[in-house]
């Protein structure tokens, strides 16, 4: 008979790739500055606020031209074609080189606000204005900005809803030239949704700063809730599922009751007929529950949810039976291996601080390189222009005929941005592809590291001879850990290794289907709508496969391909109660929750909405529905840390009471490990314990 072995192993030890990752956060280390993604950058390479430099009291970027800045991404990536200066704060006027000409006559207070937006040094207020433009010693204009981003972004302000600068909709440049706002805000497309977007996100984080404190009453009730509802499964398993499924269907009746009355109550109200589509987005929520489609969307969604509970209900009454028997047998481990339920504190760390390392990575390899110069011509003819250059010996042009000197007249050698020409700067992408690659690794290792600590605490339960006084480790959980750190790193690390690999296929689908959302070509996007398929089809395989390759990685110590192999034949051989077993005790931990996080959802809705007002007093909140979502995700999210231990139990014991079917015949010499509970499941008589 196979012998179950939780104390040897027969697999090969690697480590978890930590050379090639090391090696490459330690690249990233020499090469990147974290400044030059955090902070602007003039055109001579130097960055705006920096200590110890001419801009220490400049932290702001100011651009001479920016109606040449004619994409948004090229503001908030420091592409611009068009001279940046650090200035200590942003114009908050019209005016033009011109006017200012003729007003420095009358008083140098002109030209002393003037000059700080031009170049260091220059103070010459008389040099036409040909030349300055030429030159681009001053902007031809400044208009009335404000800083956002560390960048002088033009002022927009709708008035009477029209886009208004300083409540002008049209001026003129230097060349006297008529210009309009539209101009600018082509220029600056989309600024204004990123202004939006910060005054929302203050708006938000001030509502968290008001009601953090109920937040986390809503958090800490849903932990309590269960942790209550897991440690009552110990006792009364059936009845508190039951309990649950009728509880979920009352609910989502209540809720479906609740959309039909306020969709009979707005009838024929004037404008409840408007599409969704047609309101566009709005933070107020208000606006679309006033419109008959949103109930009637929330109508087909309930009813959708309690059709699909009636017919489990109804066709799967059995099946449903032998999950509450299998979900009691958990119930009694996770009791008596109580420590089980916060080790998923344990995966939330090392969650945490591998994904700190991959993003501070990724960010210290954008910001590697030096500083590069390119050649800046008026003249799109000129030969150099877009070409590198260096400042120092840009201005001797020795090399250049005279016909190049004609047609690069006016071309200046400026800061274009950091990188390089060295085969590291070419094979940038690919080390943010493989640091990516090696943050999904990590995340994958972390997870498949508490599934196979999980399975082995559980499996040492199920194999005991004596219970509730397991004759096991003492310490179930940690001996499990220990053995999984000591013993089965290298086959986690692999597992963990092949589903990142598919994983970042998909991630590259993804990207590539964004790319192809534009082009007419019916083909390639087809052929990638069904690759997007295919491996999301394959990453849930590699999933399922996995975990229960982690799972008999625990309870034999083989490596990870030969547990593989043993788990998806086991599986094959019991498809039927796989098939239908597993999925109907996912359900039920699914409606327990979605009950969980239904129910202190509510009770949330009823506090920030007022309608608890005699029992509690809420701060007044932007937007009140900021603390509902948070309390609903916080506690679904809580509720799944804890199911997910339970779920890791189920599936434990389910493989172990296959192969104790498999091993066992339940006579004297071979006895079955399974509960007296697990045993009425086959028909037979009780065993002997």
């Amino acid at each position: 008979m196979r012998q179950f072995r939780f104390l040897t192993y027969q697999g090969t030890p690697s480590e978890i790739g930590s050379g090639n990752p090391s090696c490459l956060s330690i690249t990233a280390w020499l090469h990147g500055d974290a400044r030059k993604v955090l902070h602007a950058t003039d055109s001579y390479g130097r960055f705006c606020g920096q200590d110890g430099t001419p801009n220490a009291k400049k932290p702001i970027l100011f651009y001479f031209n920016i109606l040449k800045c004619a994409n948004p991404a090229v503001l908030i990536n420091l592409q611009c074609p068009t001279t940046q200066m650090c200035v200590s704060k942003c114009p908050d006027r019209f005016a033009t080189y011109t006017d200012m000409q003729l007003q420095s006559a009358l008083g140098s207070s002109y030209w002393d606000y003037y000059r700080q937006f031009c170049k260091p040094g220059f103070n010459d207020p008389n040099k036409p204005v040909s030349q300055v433009l030429r030159d681009e010693d001053c902007p031809s204009m400044i208009i009335p900005s404000r800083p956002f981003l560390q960048r002088c972004l033009p002022d927009f302000i709708p008035l009477n809803g029209t886009l208004t600068v300083a409540n002008h909709t049209r001026f003129r440049d230097a060349l006297d030239a008529p210009r309009s706002v539209a101009e600018l805000r082509q220029a600056a497309n989309g600024i204004t949704g990123l202004v939006d977007a910060k005054e929302w996100g203050m708006k938000i984080v001030e509502d968290y700063a008001k009601s953090w404190q109920w937040i986390l009453i809503g958090l800490l009730i849903a932990a309590a809730v269960s942790l209550t509802f897991i440690l009552l499964l110990r006792f009364t398993a059936g009845l508190l599922l039951w309990a649950t499924i009728l509880a979920v269907m009352l609910l989502v009746a209540c809720g479906m009751w609740y959309c039909s009355r306020e969709l009979s109550g707005l009838g024929e109200r004037p404008g409840s007929d408007v599409a969704i589509l047609e309101v566009g987005f709005h933070t107020d929520l208000q606006v679309y529950l006033q419109l008959r489609q949103t109930w009637v969307i929330f109508l087909v969604f309930l009813g959708g949810i309690e059709a699909s509970i009636l017919l489990v209900l109804i066709f799967l009454r059995g099946r449903v039976q032998v999950a509450i028997t299998l979900l009691r047998e958990a119930s009694k481990a996770t009791g008596h291996i109580l420590s089980s339920l916060f080790y998923p504190l344990i995966t939330f760390l090392l969650l945490a601080l591998f994904i700190s390392y991959w993003a501070v990575t990724a960010v210290l390899l954008a910001s590697s390189g030096e500083a590069v110069y390119k050649v800046m011509a008026p003249d799109i003819t000129c030969p150099y222009a877009n070409s590198t250059c260096t400042p120092e010996t840009f201005n001797r042009k020795s090399n250049w005929s005279a016909a190049a000197r004609a047609s690069c007249e006016g071309s200046r050698c400026t800061f274009a941005l950091y990188g390089g020409e060295t085969p590291y700067h070419r094979y940038l992408p690919l080390l943010q592809l493989f640091n990516l690659l090696a943050g999904l690794w990590l995340l994958n290792f972390s997870l498949a590291l508490e599934q196979c600590t999980l399975a082995g605490a559980f499996a040492s339960y199920y194999w005991a001879r004596r219970r509730p006084r397991c004759d096991g480790p003492p310490c179930p959980l940690f001996s499990s850990f220990s053995r999984a750190v000591r013993y089965h790193t290298g086959s986690l690390a692999f597992g963990s290794l092949i589903l990142s690999v598919v994983q970042l296929a998909r991630i590259l689908l993804e990207y590539l289907d964004e790319k192809l959302r534009g082009a007419n070509n019916v083909v390639a996007r087809f052929i990638v709508c069904c690759l997007k398929c295919c491996f999301w089809c394959l990453e849930r395989f590699i999933r399922y496969m996995n975990r229960n390759a982690y799972i008999m990685v625990a309870i034999y110590g083989t490596n990870f391909c030969t547990s593989a192999r043993e788990a998806f034949f086991l599986l094959m051989r019991n498809v039927v109660r796989v098939a239908v077993l597993d999925r109907v005790t996912d359900f039920l931990l699914f409606l327990g929750k979605l009950l969980i996080a239904g129910g202190v959802g509510v009770l949330a809705f009823f506090v920030f909405d007022r309608k608890l007002t005699i029992f509690v007093e809420v701060p007044d909140l932007n937007f009140y529905w900021v603390p509902i979502v948070t309390v609903f995700l916080g506690s679904y999210l809580i509720a799944h840390g804890f199911f997910s231990v339970y779920a890791m139990c189920v599936d434990t014991l389910f493989l172990c009471f296959c192969e104790d079917l498999e091993r066992n015949d339940g006579s004297a010499e071979r006895p079955f490990f399974m509960s007296p509970g697990l045993h009425q499941l086959l028909g037979k008589s009780s065993p002997s314990r």
